[in-house]
């Protein structure tokens, strides 16, 4: 079987996409790249300045060079695709709104703890950075919407999966790595079109009653 040697892992955020990448990284003996650390300028406190788009392609596609197998976390649309006929998978997760904005809550608690209390440090920003995530499956945060990403998905030169709802990290890890023993001896099939994959997020939402 053809080894899985270049993976890309990427959705929304707080879908999990860093946590999946970096297991997975450990399962295949390979390195974890991080969107993020190529992104954002270091500042304090953090995720304030971009890099330009030309500069964190150039850093990302020098380190992706630097080794033949890695597992990358988070979106490249638009600045990265130049690195996309190099994929040999991407992953592309999906759980539900409150779903991710409970993680991010969490998360940006444990990082940053009493900056994002109101007159904090970063209390402007978390409220700006969790409107912006709510905003995804609507089509309201930017050029970073469900639609996009959807689109986007559908011109892939590679294999595509999509793992939509919670689930177990190593659960999660059988998924791919099953999913990959099917494609490394198959011709590229057609991936999902745009409508297909927003229609299975959709029936993946519950709905009350």
């Amino acid at each position: 079987m053809r080894p899985l040697e270049r993976v890309h892992v990427f959705g929304a955020a707080g879908c999990g996409s860093t946590t999946l990448a970096w297991a997975l990284a450990r399962r295949l003996a390979c390195q974890h790249l991080d969107v993020n650390d190529f992104y954002w300028l270091p500042t304090t406190p953090p995720f304030r300045r971009r890099r330009t788009p030309p500069e964190r392609l150039r850093m990302l596609s020098e380190v992706a060079a630097s080794t033949p197998r890695w597992v990358l976390s988070g979106p490249v649309a638009g600045w990265g695709d130049p690195l996309l006929p190099h994929l040999d998978l991407v992953v592309f997760l999906y759980v539900p709104t409150e779903v991710r904005l409970h993680r991010l809550k969490r998360r940006e608690r444990a990082r940053f703890g009493d900056a994002l209390d109101p007159g904090g440090l970063m209390h402007d920003q978390h409220k700006a950075f969790l409107s912006w995530a709510g905003g995804y499956d609507l089509g309201l945060s930017g050029g970073r919407t469900l639609l996009a990403d959807a689109t986007w998905l559908g011109y892939l030169p590679c294999p595509m999966m999509c793992l939509i709802g919670e689930c177990g990290t190593m659960e999660q890890i059988d998924q791919v790595l099953t999913f990959w023993e099917t494609q490394a001896h198959q011709p590229k099939a057609s991936n999902p079109s745009t409508s297909e994959i927003i229609t299975g997020v959709l029936d993946s939402v519950p709905y009350p009653p």
